[in-house]
Protein backbone atom coordinates (compact mmCIF):
# COMPACT_ATOMS: atom_id res chain seq x y z
CA UNK A 1 0.00 0.00 0.00
CA UNK A 2 1.44 3.44 -0.93
CA UNK A 3 2.00 5.35 1.82
CA UNK A 4 4.70 8.98 2.39
CA UNK A 5 8.07 8.63 2.48
CA UNK A 6 10.18 8.18 5.48
CA UNK A 7 10.33 11.69 6.97
CA UNK A 8 13.11 10.85 9.21
CA UNK A 9 15.43 10.18 6.52
CA UNK A 10 16.13 14.13 5.64
CA UNK A 11 13.61 15.70 7.90
CA UNK A 12 12.34 18.95 6.78
CA UNK A 13 12.58 22.58 7.83
CA UNK A 14 8.89 22.26 9.10
CA UNK A 15 9.65 19.55 11.47
CA UNK A 16 11.08 21.31 14.43
CA UNK A 17 12.65 18.42 16.89
CA UNK A 18 14.00 19.06 20.36
CA UNK A 19 17.63 16.99 20.30
CA UNK A 20 17.40 13.70 20.54
CA UNK A 21 17.80 10.72 18.11
CA UNK A 22 16.74 8.33 15.30
CA UNK A 23 16.62 4.20 16.42
CA UNK A 24 17.42 2.23 13.46
CA UNK A 25 18.57 -0.99 15.64
CA UNK A 26 16.52 -4.26 15.57
CA UNK A 27 17.21 -7.68 16.19
CA UNK A 28 18.83 -8.43 12.60
CA UNK A 29 21.35 -5.50 12.29
CA UNK A 30 20.16 -1.94 11.43
CA UNK A 31 17.04 -0.81 9.40
CA UNK A 32 17.32 0.48 5.54
CA UNK A 33 15.76 3.62 7.14
CA UNK A 34 15.07 5.43 11.26
CA UNK A 35 12.03 3.59 12.91
CA UNK A 36 11.32 6.34 14.95
CA UNK A 37 12.97 9.16 16.51
CA UNK A 38 12.92 9.80 20.89
CA UNK A 39 13.80 12.99 22.45
CA UNK A 40 16.88 13.48 25.19
CA UNK A 41 14.51 14.66 27.69
CA UNK A 42 11.59 13.70 29.19
CA UNK A 43 8.47 14.78 27.93
CA UNK A 44 6.71 17.82 28.54
CA UNK A 45 2.81 18.64 28.70
CA UNK A 46 1.93 19.61 24.95
CA UNK A 47 4.44 17.39 23.80
CA UNK A 48 1.81 14.85 22.28
CA UNK A 49 -0.22 17.31 21.00
CA UNK A 50 2.68 19.75 19.00
CA UNK A 51 4.11 16.40 17.88
CA UNK A 52 0.85 15.28 16.11
CA UNK A 53 0.61 18.65 14.59
CA UNK A 54 3.82 18.65 13.20
CA UNK A 55 4.37 15.26 12.54
CA UNK A 56 1.19 14.22 10.71
CA UNK A 57 1.42 15.99 7.58
CA UNK A 58 4.15 14.25 7.04
CA UNK A 59 3.42 10.85 7.73
CA UNK A 60 4.65 10.82 11.63
CA UNK A 61 2.65 10.21 14.13
CA UNK A 62 3.28 10.77 18.24
CA UNK A 63 4.00 8.49 20.39
CA UNK A 64 5.75 8.18 24.30
CA UNK A 65 8.23 6.19 25.35
CA UNK A 66 9.14 5.04 28.75
CA UNK A 67 13.09 4.43 28.81
CA UNK A 68 13.44 3.93 32.74
CA UNK A 69 11.30 0.77 33.45
CA UNK A 70 15.10 -1.44 33.71
CA UNK A 71 15.26 -2.68 29.80
CA UNK A 72 16.74 0.50 28.41
CA UNK A 73 16.43 2.59 25.58
CA UNK A 74 14.56 1.85 22.65
CA UNK A 75 17.97 0.77 20.88
CA UNK A 76 17.64 -2.03 22.71
CA UNK A 77 13.67 -3.67 22.57
CA UNK A 78 14.62 -6.17 20.27
CA UNK A 79 12.62 -4.31 17.61
CA UNK A 80 11.90 -6.96 14.27
CA UNK A 81 10.11 -4.92 11.68
CA UNK A 82 11.36 -8.20 8.84
CA UNK A 83 9.27 -10.65 11.12
CA UNK A 84 6.44 -8.05 11.72
CA UNK A 85 3.25 -8.03 8.80
CA UNK A 86 0.87 -5.61 7.74
CA UNK A 87 -2.01 -5.23 10.22
CA UNK A 88 -4.56 -4.21 7.57
CA UNK A 89 -3.89 -8.70 5.87
CA UNK A 90 -5.79 -9.59 9.68
CA UNK A 91 -8.92 -9.93 10.86
CA UNK A 92 -9.15 -8.25 14.34
CA UNK A 93 -11.94 -10.87 15.27
CA UNK A 94 -10.31 -14.20 13.67
CA UNK A 95 -7.23 -12.83 15.72
CA UNK A 96 -8.86 -12.66 18.97
CA UNK A 97 -11.22 -15.65 18.40
CA UNK A 98 -7.54 -17.74 18.18
CA UNK A 99 -6.56 -16.40 21.57
CA UNK A 100 -9.45 -17.03 22.95
CA UNK A 101 -9.47 -20.63 21.95
CA UNK A 102 -6.12 -20.59 23.30
CA UNK A 103 -7.68 -19.77 26.51
CA UNK A 104 -10.10 -22.96 26.15
CA UNK A 105 -7.48 -25.67 26.11
CA UNK A 106 -5.78 -23.74 28.75
CA UNK A 107 -9.24 -23.88 31.22
CA UNK A 108 -9.34 -27.34 29.71
CA UNK A 109 -5.69 -28.26 31.58
CA UNK A 110 -6.36 -25.89 35.10
CA UNK A 111 -10.12 -26.70 35.21
CA UNK A 112 -13.16 -24.10 35.01
CA UNK A 113 -12.89 -20.45 35.84
CA UNK A 114 -9.19 -20.69 37.24
CA UNK A 115 -8.26 -17.26 36.05
CA UNK A 116 -11.12 -15.85 37.04
CA UNK A 117 -13.31 -16.19 32.85
CA UNK A 118 -15.70 -17.93 31.93
CA UNK A 119 -15.17 -19.49 29.15
CA UNK A 120 -18.63 -18.71 27.68
CA UNK A 121 -17.34 -15.16 28.42
CA UNK A 122 -16.57 -14.69 24.76
CA UNK A 123 -19.07 -14.21 22.29
CA UNK A 124 -17.16 -12.04 19.40
CA UNK A 125 -16.46 -8.13 18.89
CA UNK A 126 -18.38 -6.06 21.45
CA UNK A 127 -20.46 -3.45 19.94
CA UNK A 128 -18.86 0.11 19.22
CA UNK A 129 -19.42 2.71 22.43
CA UNK A 130 -21.56 6.00 21.47
CA UNK A 131 -18.63 8.84 20.76
CA UNK A 132 -18.11 10.99 23.69
CA UNK A 133 -15.41 13.10 21.97
CA UNK A 134 -12.65 13.56 20.07
CA UNK A 135 -10.45 10.77 20.05
CA UNK A 136 -7.31 12.91 18.79
CA UNK A 137 -8.39 15.61 21.92
CA UNK A 138 -8.94 13.23 24.18
CA UNK A 139 -5.84 11.67 23.32
CA UNK A 140 -3.89 14.82 24.08
CA UNK A 141 -5.22 15.64 27.20
CA UNK A 142 -4.52 11.97 28.57
CA UNK A 143 -1.12 12.15 27.07
CA UNK A 144 -0.40 14.87 29.30
CA UNK A 145 -2.33 13.21 32.66
CA UNK A 146 0.74 10.38 31.62
CA UNK A 147 3.47 12.88 31.22
CA UNK A 148 2.35 14.20 34.55
CA UNK A 149 2.80 11.16 36.14
CA UNK A 150 1.94 7.85 36.80
CA UNK A 151 2.99 5.03 38.67
CA UNK A 152 4.27 3.07 36.26
CA UNK A 153 6.28 5.10 33.82
CA UNK A 154 9.61 6.10 34.80
CA UNK A 155 11.26 8.36 32.14
CA UNK A 156 8.72 9.17 29.16
CA UNK A 157 10.49 10.64 26.34
CA UNK A 158 8.34 12.25 23.08
CA UNK A 159 8.28 10.13 20.00
CA UNK A 160 7.97 10.02 16.33
CA UNK A 161 6.96 6.93 14.61
CA UNK A 162 6.12 6.64 10.45
CA UNK A 163 2.94 5.15 10.52
CA UNK A 164 -0.63 5.46 8.46
CA UNK A 165 -2.23 5.35 11.85
CA UNK A 166 -2.00 5.44 15.27
CA UNK A 167 -2.77 1.73 15.54
CA UNK A 168 -0.53 0.64 13.31
CA UNK A 169 2.68 1.95 15.60
CA UNK A 170 3.94 -0.86 17.44
CA UNK A 171 4.10 -2.79 13.65
CA UNK A 172 5.66 0.15 12.35
CA UNK A 173 8.59 -0.55 14.68
CA UNK A 174 8.41 -4.13 14.98
CA UNK A 175 7.70 -3.56 18.71
CA UNK A 176 8.52 -7.31 20.96
CA UNK A 177 6.57 -6.41 23.71
CA UNK A 178 3.72 -9.31 23.53
CA UNK A 179 6.43 -12.25 21.96
CA UNK A 180 5.33 -13.93 24.29
CA UNK A 181 1.77 -14.10 23.68
CA UNK A 182 2.06 -13.35 20.47
CA UNK A 183 4.65 -13.45 17.38
CA UNK A 184 3.48 -11.11 15.48
CA UNK A 185 2.52 -7.60 16.73
CA UNK A 186 0.89 -7.13 13.40
CA UNK A 187 -2.14 -8.96 14.47
CA UNK A 188 -2.41 -7.35 17.63
CA UNK A 189 -2.05 -4.40 16.00
CA UNK A 190 -5.21 -5.43 14.06
CA UNK A 191 -7.36 -5.17 16.85
CA UNK A 192 -5.67 -2.23 17.97
CA UNK A 193 -7.49 -0.82 14.48
CA UNK A 194 -10.63 -2.29 15.68
CA UNK A 195 -10.33 -0.42 18.80
CA UNK A 196 -9.54 2.89 17.35
CA UNK A 197 -13.10 2.52 15.05
CA UNK A 198 -15.32 1.41 17.61
CA UNK A 199 -13.54 3.41 20.69
CA UNK A 200 -11.69 5.94 19.66
CA UNK A 201 -8.57 4.87 21.33
CA UNK A 202 -5.09 5.92 20.30
CA UNK A 203 -2.24 4.08 21.24
CA UNK A 204 -0.54 6.28 23.70
CA UNK A 205 2.70 5.17 25.11
CA UNK A 206 5.32 2.26 24.66
CA UNK A 207 7.73 0.76 27.57
CA UNK A 208 9.79 -3.19 26.71
CA UNK A 209 6.94 -4.51 27.31
CA UNK A 210 3.55 -2.17 27.98
CA UNK A 211 1.45 -0.94 25.80
CA UNK A 212 -0.85 2.70 26.30
CA UNK A 213 -3.72 3.36 24.98
CA UNK A 214 -6.41 6.56 25.25
CA UNK A 215 -9.70 5.36 24.87
CA UNK A 216 -12.00 8.45 23.61
CA UNK A 217 -15.21 6.44 23.76
CA UNK A 218 -15.20 3.89 26.51
CA UNK A 219 -17.93 1.41 27.29
CA UNK A 220 -20.72 3.06 29.84
CA UNK A 221 -22.22 0.13 31.04
CA UNK A 222 -20.97 -2.88 32.88
CA UNK A 223 -22.68 -5.68 30.09
CA UNK A 224 -21.01 -3.65 27.57
CA UNK A 225 -17.77 -3.38 30.05
CA UNK A 226 -17.62 -7.45 30.28
CA UNK A 227 -17.54 -8.04 26.74
CA UNK A 228 -14.59 -5.57 25.99
CA UNK A 229 -13.10 -6.83 29.10
CA UNK A 230 -12.88 -10.30 27.13
CA UNK A 231 -11.35 -9.13 24.50
CA UNK A 232 -8.66 -7.73 26.50
CA UNK A 233 -8.17 -11.36 28.12
CA UNK A 234 -7.46 -12.47 23.92
CA UNK A 235 -5.36 -9.72 23.45
CA UNK A 236 -3.68 -9.85 27.00
CA UNK A 237 -4.32 -12.63 29.09
CA UNK A 238 -1.75 -11.57 31.82
CA UNK A 239 -4.05 -8.20 32.72
CA UNK A 240 -6.51 -10.62 34.84
CA UNK A 241 -4.22 -13.87 35.15
CA UNK A 242 -1.46 -11.52 37.12
CA UNK A 243 -3.64 -8.83 37.84
CA UNK A 244 -7.35 -7.86 38.46
CA UNK A 245 -9.51 -11.22 37.82
CA UNK A 246 -12.37 -12.18 37.99
CA UNK A 247 -13.03 -11.03 34.52
CA UNK A 248 -16.10 -9.29 36.04
CA UNK A 249 -14.17 -7.09 38.74
CA UNK A 250 -11.63 -6.14 35.78
CA UNK A 251 -14.30 -4.98 33.48
CA UNK A 252 -15.61 -2.56 36.28
CA UNK A 253 -12.07 -1.28 37.11
CA UNK A 254 -9.97 -1.36 34.22
CA UNK A 255 -12.83 -0.94 31.32
CA UNK A 256 -15.94 0.75 32.48
CA UNK A 257 -15.91 4.26 31.96
CA UNK A 258 -12.21 4.12 31.73
CA UNK A 259 -10.32 6.64 29.24
CA UNK A 260 -6.89 4.65 29.83
CA UNK A 261 -6.33 0.82 29.00
CA UNK A 262 -3.17 -0.62 29.38
CA UNK A 263 -1.57 -3.91 28.41
CA UNK A 264 1.50 -5.86 30.00
CA UNK A 265 2.82 -9.08 28.85
CA UNK A 266 5.02 -11.57 31.15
Amino acid sequence: MASLPNALVNPPASLRLPPGRLVDTTVDGPWHEPLLWYGDAPAAVGDWASLRATGRPLGLLPVLLDVGTGHGEPAGWGLDPAGTTYPGDHDPAAVLDDHWSGYQEYANLVGPDEAGVRADAWQGLAPAAAPRTDPDRDAADTADVVVEGVPWLKDVRPALVPARRSADIPAAIGWSGPLNHEGDVARLCAVLRSWEDRFGARVLALTFDQLVLSVASPPGTQEHAEAVAAEHYAFCPDNIDQGISPLKSYAERAVLNTHLWTFWWD
